[in-house]
């Protein structure tokens, strides 16, 4: 199972940086050229052309990002979900707390736990009545404590857990070799707590209770 999320990642992002490298980058010459383009006075031909050079670029930027997380290793986790979290703003509440001593991930790992952070907001946002949503992060010398919960209706696991949001989060959960738990009561809002280990062994399942 690891290695298929692994392999789907790898091609995932090829694709991801050839649209965003190379579509992303002809499309913005293609957009510097026309800008200085003399049209002769047919400002209203230029706009339109513009326009719809402009809405080329971000399909071509959403599309890249939405397949993998490009820029994350070179920006850093933390400002990529801070972005993410900016993008959102208009939508839901998001607040993030990152606790002093957090180290660099493995890019995979770091990968997963983007995608998790996202697939959950995403689910809140189209499915919960959640005004406010909250992430902590902290690391601890054996593992990794992630926290997201929100202040929506909440959940019955047993009806959604056959969901893709909820499978989708457990399959990228299960490849960090991470131990994870619920945490829903109906018209309270819905936790997950996710412990990822630091080594090759698992953290204990105790210490998530």
């Amino acid at each position: 199972m690891l290695e298929n999320i692994k392999a789907q990642e790898e091609e995932r992002k090829r694709i991801a940086v050839m649209i965003h490298d190379d579509i992303g980058n002809r499309l913005n010459i293609l957009s510097l050229w026309l800008n200085n383009l003399d049209t002769k006075g047919d400002e209203v031909i230029k706009k339109n052309i513009y326009n719809q050079m402009s809405s080329l670029i971000d399909a071509a930027r959403s599309i890249s990002h939405s397949l993998y997380p490009v820029n994350l290793e070179s920006v850093g986790f933390v400002l990529y979900v801070e972005e993410l979290i900016a993008n959102l703003s208009h939508k839901i509440n998001i607040s993030m707390q990152v606790m002093p001593g957090f180290e660099k991930k493995d890019i995979f790992v770091e990968v997963q736990l983007y995608r998790i952070i996202q697939e959950f907001t995403t689910n809140v946002i189209k499915h919960s009545t959640a005004t406010d949503l909250w992430i902590y992060i902290k690391d601890y010398p054996q593992h990794m404590a992630v926290i997201i919960s929100d202040n929506g209706q909440g959940f019955d696991y047993d009806l959604v857990k056959k969901g893709m949001g909820i499978k989708n989060i457990e399959s990228r959960i299960k490849s960090m070799n991470a131990t994870h738990k619920w945490k829903s009561v109906l018209n309270k809002g819905s936790r997950l707590i996710i412990l990822i280990p630091g080594n090759n062994e698992p953290p204990n399942q105790n210490s998530i209770n």
